[in-house]
């Protein structure tokens, strides 16, 4: 029997103990001044298509263009002299390293990054941009946490797990606090949050925020087809796993299964999990630029998708849509925009 894999915080000497909304406070008191307050934007477009009032949260627009910079900047921050002096070390698809490697950067720490080699280039070549190391795995043989506590076990460093952390987790919050905050400010009632999911660090944070100052709003995750762990946890109230972790162009979310520390919260916070198909997917980064001129990548864009495809629960009130990333290769964005064109003029 194979021994148990150690979590991430028991490697760090830390507890494994839950965030709460003042620890999302206190992220947000950190975050000030460094990453950026997206905005929560009306889409009257959107709201028409939909016969509903919906809203946009754009962390497209965050620093390193996408929402990990919140957690990453969030941990990073509190290292202390000694745990730094060894630098940091993450795993990525490509947004959290992006996110890893700017905070380290403000931090003047060295930051090593485990990669897939499938990643987009974009995410690879802006990593390196921001002065991290790559190491390159490939995904579905090679078993990436094994690879980053073999790096921390041999050149030292302190690992910045993706998702499963509570400081990752309270820095993502901050998009429910913001949420919450800009709509209490706009006269907005928010019915309905809807969120990707790919190991769930978003949809813990973004959740225990809404859910602990608007307890009657909903909220939601979105998943690719095939990749839909988080649907299938949330129904059957144990983890469940993705029988393949490749095969979909929502690269940002293909992880193995929810984490232990982002489920303990999404069990109690979420009102369920909707799952979308590639072609859905497409229609959400199409409808992102043509009617918000903006940029999604296909994992920021299932959220989205979702609500345009109908697969939100009817309310009254606002829907709020989580554009979580906007880090997508130009070839794949030039072939979803021309496809959506050859379409429509068909």
């Amino acid at each position: 029997m194979a021994a148990e894999k150690p979590h991430p915080h028991a490697m760090a000497g830390r507890p494994m103990s839950l965030p709460t909304l003042d620890d999302v406070r206190a992220a947000a008191a950190r975050l000030y001044g460094h990453a950026v307050r997206t905005p929560l934007v009306h889409a009257a477009t959107l709201s028409e298509r939909c016969g509903r009032p919906v809203y946009i949260k754009p962390e497209c627009l965050q620093r390193t263009g996408s929402f990990k910079f919140r957690g990453a900047y969030n941990r990073i921050s509190q290292l202390t002299r000694a745990e730094a002096a060894g630098g940091v070390v993450a795993m990525s698809s490509g947004n959290h390293a992006q996110g890893v490697a700017a905070a380290a950067a403000l931090a003047g720490l060295a930051a090593t990054i485990v990669m897939p080699g499938d990643a987009p280039a974009i995410k690879r070549a802006n990593t390196r941009a921001l002065g991290a190391r790559i190491v390159e795995y490939q995904r579905g043989r090679e078993d990436r946490e094994e690879i980053a506590r073999a790096i921390v076990a041999r050149e030292g460093g302190v690992l910045v797990p993706p998702y499963d952390d509570p400081d990752i987790i309270a820095g993502q919050g901050t998009i429910g606090l913001e949420i919450a905050e800009d709509a209490a400010r706009l006269g907005v009632v928010v019915e309905t949050v809807v969120i990707p999911a790919g190991g769930g660090g978003l949809a813990a944070g973004t959740s225990l925020a809404i859910k602990a100052l608007t307890p009657a709003t909903r909220v939601f995750v979105a998943e690719p087809e095939g990749f839909d762990d988080h649907a299938r946890s949330l129904a059957s109230g144990i983890r469940s796993t993705n029988e393949r972790q490749a095969g979909s162009m929502c690269d940002a979310l293909l992880v193995p299964s929810p984490g232990e520390l982002t489920f303990a919260i999404n069990r109690t916070t979420l009102s369920g999990g909707l799952v979308v198909s590639e072609e859905e997917v497409a229609d959400g980064v199409r409808a992102a630029f043509r009617d918000l001129k903006l940029v999604a990548e296909p994992g920021g864009a299932v959220a989205l998708a979702a609500l345009l495809a109908g697969k939100v629960p009817e309310a009254a009130g606002a829907v709020v849509v989580v554009l979580s990333g906007g880090n997508v290769d130009a070839e794949l964005f030039c072939r979803l925009i021309g496809a959506g064109q050859e379409n429509s003029a068909s």
